[in-house]
């Protein structure tokens, strides 16, 4: 159940999770983390993810993603980018570098205290 709050006509509604997260800039500063975190993860040896993430702005990558995350959690932005099938198609990613890149996640999400 989400936190009730007053608005500013005096009725009391739920807290969308973009509000509880804490808006955009919370948002962006968990991206940024969690982006630059996976990046240097050395961990991680998969060549076609490096050469992928070689190939694209990564300022442009975390914009999506925060987009991503601010429109999915009720925010006002707008997403408009591929879905994470399509986005990730052709990558060969394992099931132990998706196992260290939900740890990374958790990590980050750990470090900005976002709740369960």
């Amino acid at each position: 159940m989400g936190m009730m709050h007053e608005s500013s006509m005096g009725m009391m509604h739920e807290s969308s999770l973009y509000e509880r997260l804490g808006g955009k800039p919370a948002i962006d500063a968990v991206v940024e983390d969690f982006v630059n975190r996976l990046g240097g993860d050395t961990r991680i040896k998969n060549e076609k993810v490096k050469a992928r993430l070689a190939a694209i702005s990564i300022p442009n990558l975390k914009m999506h993603l925060a987009n991503l995350i601010c429109a999915g959690t009720g925010g006002p932005c707008k997403y408009g980018g591929r879905d994470m099938k399509n986005a990730h198609v052709g990558l060969s990613i394992t099931s132990h570098e998706f196992d260290l890149t939900v740890e990374d996640l958790v990590t980050t999400l750990d470090k900005f205290k976002v709740p369960a």
